[in-house]
């Protein structure tokens, strides 16, 4: 496998305008994203950018990016694009869709997505879930969860469907996260296709793959990444980075 990491982010997101460039322990959490990628060391990283600010923060950091269209419907449609300019002899076969939202991802949740398509032959698509750590998270609309097979190792499971509804039963409930790993076809194929009936009703863009009779595999993580999507998100990110600063000057 020859993978390549791009971090789709756009600066109109609908809770948190800017929020690519939000300040979180001195660093825009664009580059902070960035740098968890560059750790995984699978391959080249670059951001796709909907807006030129974006653009200059990361190449400000060192770091690789895309201008794309700012209106582009999603976050896979904008790597798509952005592959067409950094690679268009298609050196690389895997590509991993690495939310810019998720600032202290760890890499070691990156190498999962990749290694789980080169270990699942079948495998279109693999991403990671992780399990509920709190009941409250089962009712969460907001959280998604995966309906999944899983392996006899506990540590992958192949994905039966995604959902915000409620899921019952003693058996822990999988909440889904979304960092992808697309085979380079599956990631044509999926974005040529028009959004699907359960996609639109879910609001679940992984479900058009299913319905397109791809395959998905999910990767077990035990700690779920702190993903900013609202003000409070934000302020849980930069408490995390102060505690990690104060632990460093220890």
């Amino acid at each position: 496998m020859t993978p390549i990491v791009l971090i789709p982010a756009r600066m109109a997101a609908t809770r948190l305008p800017g929020k690519p460039l939000a300040d979180i322990g001195g660093l825009p959490m664009i580059v902070r994203v960035l740098r968890q990628a560059e750790a995984a060391d699978l391959g080249p990283v670059a951001v796709a950018a909907g807006d030129a600010e974006v653009v200059a923060a990361v190449e400000s950091a060192g770091g690789r990016a895309v201008l794309t269209e700012p209106d582009l419907a999603s976050g896979s449609d904008r790597i798509v694009a952005a592959l067409a300019v950094l690679d268009p002899q298609r050196r690389h076969d895997v590509v991993i869709n690495l939310q810019g939202d998720i600032p202290f991802v760890r890499p070691d949740a990156v190498v999962a997505v990749a290694r789980l398509l080169e270990a699942r032959q079948g495998c279109d698509i693999s991403t990671v879930m992780v399990a509920e750590a709190d009941p409250a998270e089962r009712t969460n609309p907001d959280i998604p969860k995966v309906v999944a097979a899983m392996e006899a190792d506990g540590r992958s499971a192949r994905a039966l469907y995604f959902t915000r509804s409620v899921l019952y039963g003693d058996a822990p409930v999988w909440l889904h996260h979304g960092i992808y790993g697309f085979r380079r076809e599956a990631l044509e194929r999926f974005t040529a296709a028009r959004p699907s009936p359960l996609e639109r009703r879910e609001r679940l863009e992984q479900l058009r793959a299913l319905e397109l009779g791809m395959s998905i595999w999910a990767a077990v993580i035990d700690e779920a990444p702190i993903s900013v999507d609202n003000p409070a998100d934000l302020a849980r990110a930069r408490a995390y980075a102060r505690s990690i600063q104060d632990r460093g000057s220890l």
